[in-house]
This record gives C-alpha cells, sequence and structure tokens, in this order.
C-alpha cells in the first residue's frame, strides 16, 4: 500500500522573484532623500536588493536615525513604488503551475508584509498566503509551518532558508547573485528565471507521486 505524499507547497520569494522591485525601490530611495536631504545613490541601492532595509540604510544614516528613516521610508513606499513595479517574465505563471497541481504558492519575503501584498495585488498574483519580515535563515520558520517542499529565490540567502527548512531550493537568476554564487550556496536547481518553473514543476510532482 503506498502513502500519499503530503500536499505540495512551494514556497517563493518576492524582490527580483517575482517582481522587479528595482524601479519602485529607486523610486523610494530617491524620494526618502529629497524629504530627509541626505545623499543617496539610489543606483548602488538596488544592486543590493535582498537583505533586509535596515541593512540597506547603514550605508546611508547614522546608526541612531534608523529607526525613525525606516518609518519614514516605510511611510512613503506605497504612494510611490507599487505602481512602476512589475511582474517578472513567468511570475504569475509560476505561481499558478504550483495551484494548477493542486497545491499551494505562498510569499515568503523580507519586505513588510502590507507592501508584500500591494505588490501582489497590484499585479494580480493570487498566492495562498504571504508572509513578510523574514530573511535568510528566518524564513525557514514560514517554510516549516506552511510544510514546504520547495522554496524560489534568487538570493544566496534564500537558499539557506530553503536548506535550513529542509526543502528543496530552487533558484533564479533574476537577483543580484550569480548562477555559480547560488550553486555554491547549495542552491538544488538553478534556473534563468520563472518561465522555466512551470516544466520544472510538472517533472517534480512526477517524481513525489512515484
Amino acid at each position: 500500500m503506498t502513502s500519499t505524499p503530503p500536499q505540495l507547497t512551494v514556497g517563493f520569494d518576492l524582490d527580483m522573484t517575482l517582481i522587479d522591485s528595482r524601479p519602485g525601490i529607486r523610486a523610494a530611495w530617491q524620494a526618502l532623500s529629497a524629504k530627509t536631504g541626505a545623499h543617496i545613490d539610489a543606483d548602488l541601492a538596488i544592486t543590493r536588493l535582498g537583505p533586509p532595509l535596515e541593512e540597506e540604510l547603514a550605508y546611508w544614516f547614522p546608526e541612531e536615525q534608523i529607526p525613525a528613516m525606516r518609518d519614514l521610508y516605510r511611510e512613503m513606499y506605497p504612494s510611490c513604488a507599487i505602481e512602476p513595479t512589475p511582474a517578472l517574465p513567468g511570475a504569475r505563471e509560476a505561481v499558478e503551475a504550483v495551484q494548477a497541481l493542486g497545491g499551494r504558492a505562498i510569499v515568503v519575503t523580507a519586505k513588510n508584509e502590507p507592501d508584500a501584498r500591494r505588490h501582489l495585488d497590484h499585479l494580480g498574483i493570487g498566492a495562498d498566503a504571504v508572509i513578510g519580515w523574514l530573511w535568510a535563515e528566518g524564513k525557514a520558520k514560514a517554510l516549516r509551518e506552511y510544510g514546504a517542499q520547495v522554496y524560489v529565490g534568487d538570493h544566496v540567502g534564500d537558499v539557506r532558508g530553503a536548506r535550513t527548512a529542509g526543502a528543496l531550493s530552487v533558484a533564479v537568476t533574476t537577483g543580484p547573485c550569480a548562477a555559480s554564487e547560488l550553486r555554491e550556496a547549495g542552491a538544488d536547481v538553478v534556473l534563468d528565471d520563472l518561465t522555466a518553473l512551470p516544466q520544472w514543476l510538472e517533472a517534480f510532482a512526477r517524481s513525489r507521486a512515484a
């Protein structure tokens, strides 16, 4: 007698995995610079996407100002960053491919949860759950809670999160990390982008059923 495998659950990172957040985040940094008078190289900042906001703020503000600047950035973010941010190629189709297999597609991101939901709603990406505020190994908490077998991300921090959770790490090279860097970090699968994910998922689902 064969046992039925648990429901397929696939986690996705948000920034530079599902969405090209560079235009919106560039606009948010430019708005923060204009508001505060601080020098911020927005073009440089968007090359370091992935880690929590506080890490980038530390490049531009003294430590004691970071909490206030974080709050100001997040206050301005919805009005300047949601509209210009597009979905990355294959993002909607990747989420829908999980659901077409009877699975759940969850988003686990370091971005604050309200803004993550705003991006997904604006772009019509229908994730089954959205969990924010988690970075790198911290993502394992949500991945374990939802029983995710796979986590898809673009950053070595996403690879570490998947491995910590005991999930298969699928990496895409649409973010700041090269394929070699992702493999070195321990990614099990490296894809150019999400357009290749549905075909890979079908094969993965067949292997689980077998």
